[in-house]
């Protein structure tokens, strides 16, 4: 009777065990998911830093009339009263110059 219990045990475990490495939530589904939750804790990182950054910009757009005058100056090419604008064009290099078109004989 004893070796039937300690029979019917070692096949309980082994069916367990079985079932721990093997079965739907087991190890590999936990590492799997440890694995997820860090390359998304990774993904959270990189936005939250960007969120960081933007909300940054947003204030100081809000309250610096600096942020503001840059942004004119750089995407709108704004200038103020009085000011005088040059613009440096750098000469085409040999290989950027367009070339004549070819003449036909």
């Amino acid at each position: 009777m004893l070796r039937y219990a300690a029979l019917i045990l070692l096949i309980l475990l082994i069916v367990l065990q079985i079932k721990l490495w093997t079965g739907s939530g087991g190890v590999r589904d936990v590492e799997s998911l440890r694995q997820s939750v860090a390359e998304a804790r990774k993904a959270n990182e990189v936005l939250k830093a960007r969120n960081e950054a933007l909300q940054a910009e947003v204030q100081d757009l809000k309250e610096g009339r600096d942020a503001i005058e840059g942004r004119a100056r750089a995407e709108l090419g704004l200038v103020k009263p009085g000011e005088t604008f040059y613009q440096i064009v750098e000469p085409a290099t040999a290989a950027a110059a367009p070339k004549p078109p070819a003449q036909q004989r």
